[in-house]
């Protein structure tokens, strides 16, 4: 952190670095998405030989995708909403558990520029990772939906990679 409570900017690639910190550790990961869309798993493929540590992931937009691939039980995504912290955190454990890797992430949103709710504002997106640590975060972006999705893939890789360098630290 920086003296202003920022995290230091780094000149290289967050998906880079969280490659490289997997690289470093032997270790695997694979992705549960529903508001990014693919986005996460395009960004952690654009680090060259990516296919060593990064198995792939699901495209769980739907609830019924979200059940069906990911084993989440529907009277939970009832209960709570498919957009809700405990939808999160069983996507990052399901996509892991799926894919056999070391560590699951997940992420679910609402990216507008509809479906949003007074308790659930479009920008609500709730993240996570599943591992050898694990965790959850809330966070509400602003702006259009291209851009909702944008800060949540460096949400969710900025997570990981804090995740990352706990465990092995």
């Amino acid at each position: 952190m920086t003296a202003t409570g920022e995290e230091p900017r780094s000149s290289t690639p967050l998906p880079h670095v969280v490659m490289e910190l997997l690289d470093a550790a032997g270790e695997t990961v694979s992705v549960a998405e529903s508001c990014t869309g693919g986005w996460l798993g395009m960004e952690l493929t654009t680090v060259p030989g990516a296919s060593s540590r990064f198995w792939g992931g699901a495209i769980a937009y739907a609830d019924h995708a979200k059940q069906q691939l990911l084993g989440i039980d529907e009277n939970l995504i009832r209960r709570c909403g498919a957009v809700s912290e405990e939808v999160a955190a069983r996507m990052a454990a399901g996509i892991r558990r799926v894919a056999g890797t070391d560590w699951g992430l997940g992420v679910t949103g609402v990216a507008g520029p509809t479906g949003g709710s007074p308790e659930k504002p479009v920008g609500t997106v709730w993240i996570a990772v599943d591992g050898p640590t694990s965790g959850t975060e809330l966070h509400r972006f602003t702006g259009n939906r291209a851009r909702v999705r944008r800060e949540a893939v460096t949400a969710v890789l900025g997570l990981f990679r804090r995740h990352l360098q706990r465990a092995n630290a």
